[in-house]
């Protein structure tokens, strides 16, 4: 077993020197991986080691050790606390619980105590591993429970991995009722920011669970895959799938009406075996994709939309030609233009969603080469995730996709157009006269700095490191640095008001910071 990971945080050398050498690490099952000598090089550093035990002194220059334990609880949940305190201070104890502080230990620290406390935390620790275990091993039998294998049952069904033998079997043992003489499986999309995601699917699962009536068909309401699904048993032959289609736009204005949300929801093909609903539920996928084009907030029937495969469209050397002379040397009207034009010949024409995504494919790799051969990254058109595998039924409407497409047209005529105008230098000297005129601000921060020269920070960093040798904030700490060191030689400003005048809220980080830059302290500096 791996041993538990310890980081050690004192700001007397004397102190930590002794723990970490008289310390039995290896026999109580501790490596000892890091030390800090105050709280804010504590932080930095747990968050780049990610110990599973602090050790820290309470009383701390620049940032104490209640103040670390509690940033340290919101980033490492897991991790285990020990406050050493040369006061007995009920208060510091009182806070120290709070914090979910495991132990409390009074100065001068005596290695068996300490060593008592580390075989105390080693079996929490190991009690916490055994529970995690079992915890998986709960949440096994719990994915096994009855409604959860109902539910992969029909996932299962739907992704056409269900046998004849295995659906008769399965479905009695289950109490899936599937008696009907044709089935309709319907796919869900609406919009939903991540962090809403799994509640939206759950308040979309209970509204159709709630919703649906109707004597035509019986149905059932799952989560498959990232959607909500419908499976439809109908006691006809030849479904009624008019009405059906007429069923699911109800819901879809409801779904507006209490949820607020855009519901699209898209429709296979009838069939007459549950066995061949997978068929089923990749026309219904196919007919979501068809939003692009038919638009959202409404049911689409892949039967009304699938057009003749054969028919095709090209992105051809016209199209690139145009585009191309509006993004480098037109107008914004002129790119618009250009692009309703594409989006109206995407509109006229019945395509297949194949061919739609190839016409989509010819105009984004246009952008790409008109972005590459301007020498500009792909992410600062595209953003920092794009991967190339963009689709075209990611888009809910063709007006959808031409804001998109006028956006990152617009963009790459910025950027070229920036490019005729600025080299590097001009933007590395920018961001200095900004720095300049803002070192006292305590909130300089890379960020404003870019908002200020609308680039991304990754791109600015990499381009003032490699024009300047500097980092950002290596660069600020010397600007600063530079204007105390003239205000403590030319003025009798305290070092409290030098410290307000040049940016930091701290006075006693400042003074450690002028320390770490000149190599003496503000007072010795101006003594000199």
């Amino acid at each position: 077993m791996d041993p538990y990971r310890v980081l050690l945080v004192d700001d007397e050398e004397d102190i930590r020197v002794g723990i970490s050498r008289k310390m039995p690490w290896a026999e109580l099952g501790f490596e000892l991986i890091g030390e800090a000598e105050n709280g804010s090089d504590a932080l930095e550093l747990a968050e780049q080691l990610r110990p599973d035990v602090v050790l820290t002194d309470i009383k701390m220059p620049f940032m104490d050790g209640l103040e670390l334990c509690r940033l340290l609880c919101q980033r490492l949940p897991a991790a285990k606390f020990v406050i050493f305190s040369g006061f007995d201070d009920f208060e510091y104890a009182k806070q120290a619980i709070r914090l979910n502080v495991s132990e409390y230990i009074l100065k001068p620290i005596n290695a068996a105590e300490l060593s008592l406390v580390l075989e105390r935390i080693r079996k929490q620790l190991d009690e916490e591993r055994v529970q995690r275990r079992d915890a998986e091993m709960l949440k096994k039998r719990y994915e096994e429970s009855l409604p959860l294998l109902r539910e992969s049952f029909l996932a299962r069904l739907l992704e056409g991995n269900i046998s004849r033998q295995e659906l008769d079997e399965r479905a009695i043992g289950l109490d899936v009722c599937l008696d009907g003489a044709s089935y309709v499986v319907a796919l869900t999309h609406f919009d939903a920011p991540p962090s809403e995601k799994e509640l939206t699917s759950l308040s979309v699962k209970q509204l159709l669970s709630d919703s649906l009536n109707s004597e035509l068909f019986s149905f059932r309401v799952f989560f498959f895959r990232d959607s909500v699904a419908i499976l439809a048993a109908f006691p006809f032959q030849n479904a009624p799938m008019y009405a059906f289609i007429e069923e699911m736009n109800r819901v879809c204005m409801l779904a507006r009406s209490y949820l607020g949300i855009r519901l699209t929801i898209g429709i296979g093909t009838p069939r007459s075996s549950a066995v061949e609903l997978a068929q089923s539920a990749d026309g219904a996928l196919s007919a979501l994709g068809y939003r692009v084009l038919a638009g959202t907030g409404r049911a689409i029937y892949i039967g009304d939309v699938e057009p003749n495969a054969q028919t095709s469209l090209s992105f051809d050397e016209t199209d690139e030609r145009e585009l191309s002379d509006a993004v480098k040397l037109g107008s914004e009207d002129d790119i618009r233009l250009a692009v309703e034009s594409i989006v109206n010949k995407l509109r006229r024409t019945n395509l297949a969603l194949a061919q739609c995504q190839l016409f989509f494919l010819e105009l984004l790799t246009c952008l790409l080469t008109l972005a590459r051969k301007a020498n500009i990254e792909p992410e600062e058109v595209f953003g920092e995730d794009f991967l190339g595998s963009l689709k075209i039924s990611d888009f809910n409407s063709t007006e959808d996709f031409g804001n998109w497409c006028q956006e990152r047209c617009l963009r790459i005529r910025t950027l070229i157009g920036r490019q005729r105008t600025d080299s590097a230098w001009r933007t590395v000297e920018q961001a200095k006269s900004f720095i300049s005129a803002n070192y006292a601000r305590y909130d300089l921060a890379v960020e404003l700095l870019c908002d200020h020269l609308h680039l991304s920070p990754a791109y600015f960093s990499t381009l003032f490191k490699r024009e300047t040798g500097m980092s950002f904030t290596a660069y600020v700490t010397s600007v600063r640095m530079e204007k105390a060191s003239e205000l403590l030689k030319t003025t009798d400003e305290k070092t409290y008001r030098i410290a307000e005048l040049i940016g930091f809220s701290d006075p006693n980080y400042f003074s450690y910071v002028f320390k770490k830059y000149y190599g003496m302290t503000p007072t010795k500096f101006r003594g000199n």
